[in-house]
Parts: C-alpha cells; structure tokens; sequence
C-alpha cells in the first residue's frame, strides 16, 4: 500500500463528540465559506466580534483564525482584519485529473454508465472518512467509465452535500464527478492510497473482468474549504489500466 497526501494542510475537523471552543468558532466560519455565504475576499468577523457571538477568550478566537489562515482559507491583514481567500490554484504533485480528459488525449472513445446516485446519510464508518457526525447528509454515486467501449474504471464516489448541493442533478453523461466538484468545492488536499487486490463479484461484473485477475484500487480523499469534500474508490482492470508518471526531485 502507498500512502501519497498533497498538501496545503487541512483544518482539523471535530468529531462528534464535544469538541473544543476553538473549533466550534472555526466549523462556524467553515460552515460559512462552504454555504457560499461568504465569499472569496469577504472580511470575516473580527476576535472582537468572535469573543461577543461565542463568548470565548480572545486567545481562543485569536487560534481559530490562526490555524484557518495557516490552512489558506483565510487572509489576515494586520490591522485591518480576516478576509475570506481567494481559490487556491489547482495543480497538485499528484495529478488529479478526469478521466474522460484522459481517455480522449490519448485518441480514444470516451463514454460512461451511471450505475446509481442518491442521498444517504452518513454511517459510522463515512462518519469517520469525512470527519463529520454521523447521520450528516451525503450524496453517492456510482459511474463505470468506458474506453472504447471497454470498462476501464470504477468509480464509487461520497461527496458532502452542503459543499456540492447540485451534485445529484449534474448530468454525468456531459460532466465528469471530477469536472463539477473541481468547480463546486474547488480543491485544497488530496490523499490517495493505492493498492491491489481481488475484485469482489460487483466489481468484476460491471468491469467485465475475470474473478482471477487482480484490480488496481485508488482510495481518494480530498478537501475544500477546509471540509472532506469528496471520498472516492476509483478501481481499474488490472490487465486493461496502468497508472504512471514522472517526477523531478
């Protein structure tokens, strides 16, 4: 198994249990910015304004903003206040790309099957993926992608809903999951975590591949705005895709 994470660092996001003041002030700015509320270049409330609506210390205040301007969701100018920052470019040290981009670069047919979508809410273990409550609303989708008419990929994909409220409606035939996320939550981190393994009787079916022959999994996790915005199993046909690229240290 590899491990790769991208970085700008994330902002912590608290559990379900009680959390620290200093979080419930950031989740509320978080909550905020990823509503749409505020909006890029938007100042923020100022310490002042965070110890009165909170009731909290001005160092606690003070650290909320901190690690939020650490993680680049916000500007601090000193002596005029907290503003809301500009989206982050997206080239990553590890490419993120749609795979219908892909496909096409290389001259090839591309076309996908929308297996289902639907709002759930989030169980015990997706509680814990996305760093939220459980029962916290979540969309989920399933795509296969197919190259020339061959299932290359399976994409079984979560996305927080109040980061991507549009996501069911998307049409998928048109826009790739990656292509309206990259717009909706635009990316901050990213964590993948590849590894091989056998595919299960759902997997090999919709990738038309035999039951002996080993899948390429891709675990995907990435944030926005400070939030989990999108957790993905992208899996491959081990005989039909390769993963590669090049890197200058």
């Amino acid at each position: 198994m590899v491990v790769y994470t991208a970085y700008p660092a994330s902002v912590s996001k608290p559990s379900a249990k009680l959390e620290p003041l200093y979080l419930q002030v950031k989740r509320h700015i978080l909550d905020h910015i990823g509503s749409g509320k505020w909006v890029p270049a938007q100042r923020v409330p100022s310490e002042n304004d965070l110890v009165k609506s909170f009731g909290v210390s001005r160092m606690t205040a003070n650290r909320a903003l901190r690690e939020l301007s650490d993680a680049g969701v916000l500007v601090r100018i000193a002596g005029v206040g907290s503003f809301v920052a500009e989206p982050q470019a997206r080239a990553h040290p590890l490419e993120i790309r749609s795979i219908a981009e892909e496909i096409r670069e290389r001259g090839s047919r591309y076309r996908v099957e929308i297996i289902a979508r639907e709002r759930i809410r989030a169980d015990a273990s997706l509680a814990a993926s996305f760093r939220v409550p459980a029962r916290t609303a979540l969309f989920f989708s399933s795509l296969v992608h197919f190259e020339n008419d061959r299932p290359v990929q399976l994409e079984d994909r979560h996305v927080l809903a109040r980061l991507a409220p549009h996501y069911l409606s998307v049409d998928f035939a048109r826009v790739t999951p990656h292509d309206y996320l990259i717009e909706a939550a635009p990316l901050q981190e990213a964590e993948h975590v590849l590894r091989a393994r056998m595919p299960d009787a759902r997997t090999a079916k919709l990738l038309k591949m035999p039951r002996d022959e080993p899948c390429l999994l891709v675990e995907r996790r990435t944030w926005s705005a400070g939030a989990v915005a999108s957790v993905a199993t992208l899996q491959y046909p081990g005989s039909r895709y390769q993963l590669s690229g090049r890197f200058r240290p």
